[in-house]
This record gives structure tokens, C-alpha cells and sequence, in this order.
């Protein structure tokens, strides 16, 4: 099959092997794809990853144990935790200690014509919501997730990085009725929050600190701004994971008390139902989109400053 494989570089496979189904997987038809930061960041040597790339995907469900699945459009958590451990008994397989983690950690991912996944880890797709739309679930998913951190009652944020997710994650506060200011370097991206009702600005000087922050920059440097934006005995809430190491002097932690949460994947199920709504409407995030046979100029694309969402389109059968 068609494959965008991570080796020592990332390349397209053109004969990669297809997946073999385990007990309890589905192997799912890849629909649509997504590349985000992470991606690249696991092309420039982040944790090591070998195999497919993509985690970001709306496909169709060909195989499965439960015969229930087959044929239906899905999305898929990422998180594929073994359901034995203490975290997997808790409902926290996202945190299962020897989880696979698709695209990401001993898995291999979805940019490629066929992946396979635990049955477990399937959400159904609405059959209103088109395939433009679903393939965001995963990221939208990780920006409602900030929801779940933020003091009960929080009716400002300020999102620092006006990138992929740092865009959703301010279109996502501002749907769930959260005042929102996007603090980012591209008037072409604020434009997308500014017609969504989010406040937006070029820099952060002058707009005194705030009770809570959202660090989306994907950069080095990106904490320690966000440190000093935000107020004593706020809360900052981490989404950047980047290759190379941080040096962040933490003082201003623990001087002004911050609480400092890290924040990863959400609920499928809560991002289904906020793009079916229309509470959130990613299209204008999609730059670009090429067929998986150009899946090596999609990812070197995706990489060019300034570009948002780059879809990888799979052929109808």
C-alpha cells in the first residue's frame, strides 16, 4: 500500500506492507487525512518514532470483530491502552503506561491507504458531518480538552500561537462561551479568529496578565512567554511538544504560584458533536490538500512557515 513512512527521514512507501488485523482491531479504508505539528515534530526526531505517520483521519471501517462496525465512516482516538492496568480499568486509557499511541509511539498511523486500531477506539461520524469537517475531530477534540483544565466558571482565556491548534483552541473557548484573546504574529490567522468573535493581537504587550493561558505556540520559547503572561495563582495550561529540549527558568512557577497543567487528547465524541452544530467551523484553517501519491509534498508543505492544515486525499472506491 501507499504510506508516508518515518525511517531515518520521512518518505513515501509505495509498497508498504498492508496491516495485519489483530483480535479485537477494525482495519479501516483511510478516507482523509491530517497533518499537524506533532507530525512534524516526529519528522524532525521527536521521540524517535519509526513507521507510518498521521493520526489525524476520517476512513471507513472494512474489518472488525464486531461485524456492527463494518461500513460505517469513523474517527479514531489515538490512545490504544492495553485494558488490563489500573488507568484502563479507570476510564484513563489515554494514560496507560504501555499504551500505543497511533502515528505517535509504537503504532503504526493513518497516512496511508489502510491502518488498524482497537475496535475500542472507534467513534462513529455523523452522516450530516462531511469528511472536510470529521477529519478535524482528533485535533478539536485536543482543544476542547482545555476546557477540562481551566477553573470552573473561567470567562477569559488568553491563547498564546495563532498555528493549527492554537486557532482551534481559541475557536473552541469561544463556542463554549469562554471570552477569548489570540495572541499571535499572522494577520491572515487572526483574521479566521476575528470572524468567529475572538479577540486578537499582534503581540502581548500592553495586555496586562491573565487568569488563564493557553501556550499553542509549538516553539521553544513559547513557555516562558507564556509564564509571564499569566497572573499569580493562574492557571497555564501546556500544549506544545516539540524535539528539541526546553530550558525554561520555572521561578516565576513557583513565585507566583502558577498551576501549570499539560493537556493532550479530548473527547471524539464532544468535537463530533461541536463541528455537526457548527459551533466550530475549521474549513478555513485547510491550506492545502494533496492525493496520498504526493503524501512526501503534503508533509514538506505542511512545514513551509505560515501554512495551516494540510489534508491528504485517498481515492473513492
Amino acid at each position: 500500500m501507499l504510506a508516508l513512512v518515518m525511517n531515518d527521514a520521512p518518505c513515501l512507501a509505495t509498497d508498504h506492507p498492508n496491516p495485519k488485523r489483530a483480535r479485537g482491531e477494525a482495519l479501516v479504508r483511510v478516507l482523509r487525512a491530517g497533518i499537524c505539528d506533532t507530525d512534524l515534530q516526529l519528522a524532525r526526531g521527536y521521540m524517535g518514532f519509526r513507521g507510518v505517520l498521521g493520526h489525524e483521519l476520517v476512513g471507513l471501517v472494512v474489518e472488525a470483530d464486531d461485524v456492527g462496525w463494518i461500513g460505517k465512516r469513523v474517527v479514531s482516538d489515538i490512545n490504544a491502552g492495553c485494558g488490563d492496568c489500573p488507568d484502563c480499568r479507570d476510564g484513563n486509557s489515554h494514560h496507560c503506561p504501555t499504551r500505543s499511541v497511533l502515528g505517535i509511539l509504537n503504532r503504526d498511523g493513518c497516512i496511508a491507504e489502510w491502518f488498524v486500531i482497537p475496535e475500542g477506539c472507534l467513534v462513529e461520524v455523523p452522516a450530516s458531518l462531511d469528511d472536510d469537517k470529521a477529519v478535524f475531530a482528533e485535533p478539536l477534540a485536543a482543544a476542547l480538552h482545555v476546557l477540562d483544565s481551566i477553573p470552573p466558571g473561567a470567562d477569559h482565556a488568553v491563547v498564546l500561537g495563532d498555528g493549527k491548534l492554537g486557532l482551534l483552541t481559541a475557536l473552541a473557548l469561544q463556542s463554549s462561551g469562554v471570552r477569548v484573546t489570540l495572541i499571535g504574529h499572522h494577520a491572515r490567522k487572526l483574521a479566521i479568529a476575528t470572524a468567529a468573535g475572538v479577540e486578537v493581537s499582534l503581540s502581548s504587550e500592553g495586555l496586562g496578565r491573565a487568569a488563564v493561558v493557553v501556550e499553542a505556540t509549538g516553539s521553544r520559547q513559547g513557555l516562558c512567554e507564556a509564564l509571564h503572561l499569566t497572573k499569580p495563582q493562574g492557571t497555564l495550561v501546556l500544549k506544545t511538544t516539540v524535539a528539541d529540549p526546553l530550558l525554561v527558568d520555572l521561578s516565576p512557577a513557583v513565585v507566583d504560584e502558577i498551576r501549570i497543567v499539560g493537556s493532550r487528547c479530548g473527547d471524539l465524541a464532544r468535537a463530533l458533536h461541536a463541528l455537526a452544530n457548527g459551533a466550530v467551523d475549521p474549513l478555513p484553517l485547510v491550506d492545502a490538500r494533496f492525493p496520498i501519491e504526493q503524501a512526501h509534498q503534503a508533509l514538506a508543505r505542511a512545514a513551509e512557515k505560515g501554512i495551516l492544515k494540510v489534508l491528504v486525499d485517498f481515492p473513492q472506491r
